[in-house]
């Protein structure tokens, strides 16, 4: 496993995070190896500024733990996760966190391109109040679905929004969407403004009719029911408000890898290697970086 991470993190060989020169030493200390930087003397370890940064947690469990978060399809939970690699449930909520940390970093850089559908949709169930949009027990996102010539779907963005507001449609555009994708959405007056940010917009109105009834959104609503089931399936006490990034980022992360099973433990451990420590105070916050 440390063998596996040196070559994630350094594929060309070490390089020092503070001043990106490459001529080191090693040594050992407490059976723990530094490499030295010969160029600003700076000191650091396989696991420091990475994901895995200041963890007891033997890296064997964190390769098991990678392992069951990415092939599980359906999710698998932190008390799941406490019981197949034998940690407490802190430690494997925190495991489980990170995981997902790195996944959100990563797929807040893709950028949606050509045709692609988009509609809003709730997590969380009624408990009393409005339903649909306007209920204060339901948290909102939006998703994408980017199509191909033949109108297969290839990538996938599933982002937390706050509202459904013109200004923040815009604004999740803009970091989602590349200018030149044509965009379908519902009648969603919205939608609208979220249109004007790219090439081309194209609305079809589903009142009185669901979006679910027409064969144009097929693929955008199979996925949100497909992410809805999985999260509600595996997670049952969780704040959807606040960690909805996380997890909506661990569906589209592998939804977009779905073609590729063999290579997702990898893949994590690439991301994980270039994701920053994060302490469990910032976890424990909800927030999402880069997004």
């Amino acid at each position: 496993c440390e063998a596996a991470l040196e070559r994630a993190r350094w594929p060309s060989g070490f390089v020092c995070p503070h001043c990106g020169e490459g001529k080191h030493s090693t040594f050992l200390t407490s059976g723990r190896k530094y490499w030295q930087c010969s160029h600003c003397r700076t000191q650091t370890t396989l696991r420091s500024g990475t994901v895995f940064h200041a963890s007891k947690v033997p890296l064997t469990k964190w390769f098991q733990a990678m392992y069951l978060v990415t092939q599980n399809k359906n999710n698998i939970s932190a008390l799941s996760l406490k019981r197949h690699i034998g940690v407490s449930y802190p430690a494997a909520w925190r495991i489980k966190h990170k995981l997902l940390e790195a996944m959100a970093e990563r797929e807040s850089r893709r950028i949606l391109s050509g045709f692609v559908l988009a509609d809003d949709a709730t997590l969380g169930g009624v408990q009393a109040g409005k339903p649909g949009r306007g209920s204060e027990n339901k948290a909102l996102f939006m998703a994408a679905v980017e199509l191909d010539e033949d109108g297969y779907p290839q990538h996938v963005r599933l982002d937390s929004i706050e509202d459904v507001k013109g200004t923040t449609l815009v604004n999740r555009a803009a970091t989602s969407l590349n200018s030149n994708v044509h965009l379908v959405t519902d009648g969603l007056a919205s939608f609208n403004a979220a249109g004007a940010a790219v090439a081309q917009h194209g609305v079809i109105i589903v009142t009185p009719r669901q979006s679910s009834d027409l064969e144009m959104f097929r693929w955008v609503n199979t996925f949100i029911s497909n992410v809805k089931t999985a999260i509600h399936g595996t997670y049952h006490h969780f704040d959807f408000k606040k960690y909805r990034a996380r997890y909506l980022a661990e569906a589209h992360y592998r939804i977009n890898r779905r073609f590729e099973l063999h290579t997702l433990v990898d893949r994590l451990l690439w991301s994980c290697a270039r994701t920053a420590p994060c302490s469990e105070s910032w976890l424990r916050l909800g927030v999402v970086r880069n997004s």
